[in-house]
């Protein structure tokens, strides 16, 4: 706290932020510590935490896609129902996806193993720079008096789907490689998929490389004392092209869909998918991306894993921009051209004042 011009004491933000990553344990470490109240850092204003009045069993159910019928000549139905999907929600559930489900679970154990070791294993990895490809935070670059967020996260970035093993942490390596190889073979899928959804040839997508590249999420939403007063990932829409998410049984994420927070409660053995800014641009509008949130809660831990999909290093170098095939004079271009990194860099640098930065390049 600092003095105020009344005499009293105002909140120092840059404060806590600084003696919270000195810390370099997390929002785990202060659960450890046994807080009982939610530190001022992580309150968020009131209007971003209000939900629905609505009746849960009222609101309208997420469109689930089952992809065994790729596999029992029933694409043409896959296909339109992915469409479909993309064009209306933006997000859908994905059934007989071919993932194993021991894979899955391994993958959730070995998130957890890392999240819960010793804060002094995990300090070494304790970043917020962008540039390591492997890094632990909380918080990525906070924005002066934005609230944090309730959860931790260990970040493994994977250019052209390439990363030097021995950065991934002993405790859950050997499976994150084995669930980025299984994200990689259903990106193909995804891409195909997603190309013929857009009137293109199937492998279009694919050869303009726009999801080359992972970044994998392993997020820790730890049991929060004062769930109504933060947010375990603020309102925000998806700076990649396509993101593949898996949760656990507890659940909390919620989309915004026709003006209300509608729950996407987990199903066992599914992902999800949410189509990103990206896509939704160089699909002239056709897919949407949304917004979307996960709510903090008083029990846990909540454990997801979200693959975001980015382009390749050469493809990233270019610009991106509508496809060409897709415009006419009755369907002129929305958006203008940009770079890759350009378009995250001023996603970041809005912070919390803007939930998406499509409006930024718009014609």
């Amino acid at each position: 706290m600092v003095l105020s011009s009344n005499g009293g004491y105002a909140y120092d933000w840059a404060k806590a932020v600084k003696e919270f990553d000195e810390a370099k344990s997390g929002v785990k470490g202060l659960v450890d510590a046994g807080v009982t109240e939610l530190p001022r850092l992580f309150v968020h204003p009131a209007e971003h935490l209000r939900s629905n009045p609505t009746d849960p069993a009222l609101q309208p159910e997420l469109p689930t896609i089952d992809f065994a019928g790729l596999r029992q000549g029933r694409r043409r139905v896959v296909v339109e129902a992915v469409r479909r999907a993309s064009e209306e929600w933006g997000f859908f559930r994905i059934v007989n996806h071919g993932v194993p489900r021991q894979t899955m679970d391994a993958m959730l154990e070995a998130v957890r193993r890392f999240h819960e070791q010793p804060a002094e294993e995990k300090a070494p990895l304790y970043s917020d720079d962008s540039r390591r490809r492997v890094r632990f935070n909380s918080n990525s670059a906070l924005r002066e008096n934005d609230a944090a967020s309730w959860r931790d996260i260990l970040t493994c970035v994977f250019n052209d789907d390439e990363i030097d093993h021995e950065l991934i942490p002993e405790a859950c390596r050997m499976e994150v490689l084995e669930y980025v190889e299984r994200m990689i073979e259903l990106r193909e899928t995804m891409a195909e998929v997603m190309s013929e959804a857009l009137g293109l040839p199937k492998g279009y997508l694919s050869e303009i490389e726009c999801m080359k590249s992972e970044a994998m999420a392993c997020l820790y939403y730890p049991v929060c004392p004062e769930p109504q007063k933060t947010l375990g990932t603020p309102k925000h829409s998806d700076t990649t092209f396509l993101t593949l998410l898996m949760q656990d049984a507890i659940g909390g994420l919620q989309i915004l869909h026709g003006g209300q927070w509608v729950n996407v409660p987990p199903v066992p053995g599914a992902l999800i998918a949410n189509i990103g800014d990206l896509m939704q641009i160089i699909s002239n509008d056709k897919f949407i991306s949304v917004e979307h949130r996960v709510v903090a809660q008083p029990v846990g831990p909540r454990i997801s894993v979200a693959c975001f999909f980015t382009p390749s290093m050469s493809a990233a170098a270019k610009p991106f921009g509508p496809i060409k095939e897709l415009l006419s004079d009755e369907n002129p271009a929305i958006y203008r051209e940009f770079m890759f990194r350009d378009y995250c860099q001023y996603y970041k640098i809005k912070g919390q004042d803007v939930s998406s930065a499509l409006p930024h390049y718009k014609i």
